[in-house]
């Protein structure tokens, strides 16, 4: 037990990053998954992109919130500035999987339910290592 208690503490950071990676990715998914099963179609552009800005903006309230508290411990005095720049790094990321769904779902018509999924998927492992490296090094950084 000590040595798992040791393990946690030498990568406390990156463990709790990854659990509240997962997290905010689910939160994504379900809000995305709800929209576009049932009130939205991924099979209109317009409808697909709507899911994925609604889903966007539910989970980078929940990922502020919890990346400040459990992952960086963030004691930063100036919230203003610091949620500015989480939402700005969070933009960029939001562009690509943007990007990414509208390639492979709307551009190459890859939009049955199983498809949404897989893109889904691939776009969101690539967002979660691109918002850990902006938030260690652009939002969140240790000032000494």
């Amino acid at each position: 037990m000590k040595k798992i208690k040791d393990l946690y503490k030498q990568y406390r950071e990156i463990i709790n990053y990854l659990v509240v990676g997962v997290l905010t990715t689910l939160v994504n998914l379900v809000t995305k998954y709800i929209l576009l099963f049932t009130v939205l179609d991924a099979k209109k552009a317009f409808e697909l992109q709507t899911a994925v800005v609604i889903s966007w903006i539910i989970s980078i309230i929940f990922a502020y919130i919890t990346n400040r508290v459990f992952v960086f411990c963030s004691k930063e005095k100036n919230i203003l500035k610091e949620i500015c720049s989480f939402v700005i790094s969070r933009i960029s990321t939001l562009l690509l999987e943007m990007f990414i769904m509208w390639f492979f779902v709307t551009f190459l018509k890859l939009n049955s339910n199983i498809w949404v999924i897989i893109w889904t998927l691939v776009s969101q492992g690539l967002v979660i290592v691109l918002n850990y490296v902006f938030s260690k090094l652009l939002v969140f950084k240790k000032r000494y």
